[in-house]
């Protein structure tokens, strides 16, 4: 028998209520703010729905809340290792709050960043746009459009998360330091990426108060084959210690050596940054760990704020609007760090 209510007997929002003894504004706020709701209510209703077989009309809700329950995740490379546990994190958080999510990849592209952009502002309520390779006033016109909360970009008058990994860049330097190392090289990512230049900032201006020399060479697409490739030039400067911008690098330094028959940390002593692949190289990575996840869950949290209360959206260059959070870093030390041993007795 078909069931109450609705097109072609398809259950209404109405028969869900009923069936669960709620009302229909409840049933609602189940599918649009859930987190408004006990969790025990939201459980039942779902139940309830799922068994009736209902599917909230997600075009209705647009038109009665003025909302599409939709958001998008923006990030330069979905390949690169550092965004997925971003993007897992802020999926499942938007989800947790009744809100389906749109991925878009840029390829390390502003030109495709701005393309897509312009075409998510009128398919979601708001936009997490991770490490943008834009200009700072092409960032603050799209925040002015929709709801917008950076992540790694430091931009004045719009909502962001920073992994500052300047903490445990600096500790990485002394780390070197300690061991004996006077000369170690900064390989670069993206001259674009914000992370980058706060990278490369912390390893000069550390260097320079421990009384050690550094070099900085790039800028590198990150990317194994780019750590590879910078190998020989690493070598070349006589440097004994190489920071890289981020773990995909530092692993194909890694390889690199290998090739060359030379022995990590003897030869050369190798950090990463971000603890995105260390206990999966060989030997284990010593490397920089950032809290990519809880960036990921803290920007959706952020951005659905601004979504529950558009003017504070719309006010996005006053200063007292504007959340910025961010988030520390630390060094964890494995096996790919130690004295310049076989270097050191060759010069």
């Amino acid at each position: 028998m078909a069931r109450r209510g609705g097109r072609q007997g398809a259950p209404t929002i109405r028969l869900v209520a009923s069936t669960a003894g709620v009302s229909t504004a409840t049933v609602s706020r189940v599918f649009s703010k859930p987190h408004l709701l006990r969790e025990s209510t939201v459980v039942h209703v779902k139940e309830v729905a799922a068994q009736l077989g209902y599917v909230p009309h997600h075009t209705a809700q647009a038109l009665s809340t003025g909302r599409l329950g939709t958001i998008a995740v923006v990030v330069p490379d979905i390949a690169n290792p550092f965004f997925p546990p971003v993007i897992r994190a802020a999926q499942g958080h938007a989800y947790g709050a009744g809100f389906s999510t749109l991925l878009g990849d840029t390829d390390e592209d502003p030109a495709k960043e701005a393309d897509l952009l312009a075409t998510l502002e009128q398919r979601t309520d708001g936009i997490v746009l991770v490490s943008s390779r834009l200009p700072e006033d092409v960032v603050r016109r799209h925040a002015r459009h929709r709801p917008l909360v950076l992540v790694n970009r430091d931009i004045t008058g719009v909502a962001r998360v920073l992994v500052d990994s300047a903490a445990g860049v600096r500790q990485a330097v002394d780390h070197l330091a300690e061991l004996g190392h006077q000369h170690i090289t900064y390989v670069s990512g993206p001259d674009s990426s914000w992370s980058n230049q706060q990278r490369r900032s912390a390893v000069l201006e550390q260097s320079a108060a421990r009384g050690i020399t550094a070099t900085v060479q790039g800028a590198h697409r990150p990317e194994h084959d780019a750590g590879r490739a910078a190998t020989a030039e690493i070598l070349a400067s006589g440097a004994t210690a190489a920071i890289a911008f981020d773990d995909t690098i530092a692993q194909g330094i890694l390889s690199g050596m290998a090739e060359r028959g030379l022995a990590i940390p003897d030869d050369l002593s190798v950090i990463g940054c971000d603890d995105i692949l260390a206990v999966n190289t060989y030997p284990p990575l010593t490397t920089i760990r950032s809290r990519i996840s809880e960036a990921g869950r803290l920007a959706v949290e952020m951005l659905l704020q601004l979504v529950e209360n558009r003017a504070e959206a719309d006010a996005g260059e006053d200063d007292r609007m504007e959340p910025r959070h961010a988030l520390t870093s630390s060094l964890i030390p494995r096996a790919t760090t130690g004295p310049p041993i076989r270097r050191s007795r060759k010069g």
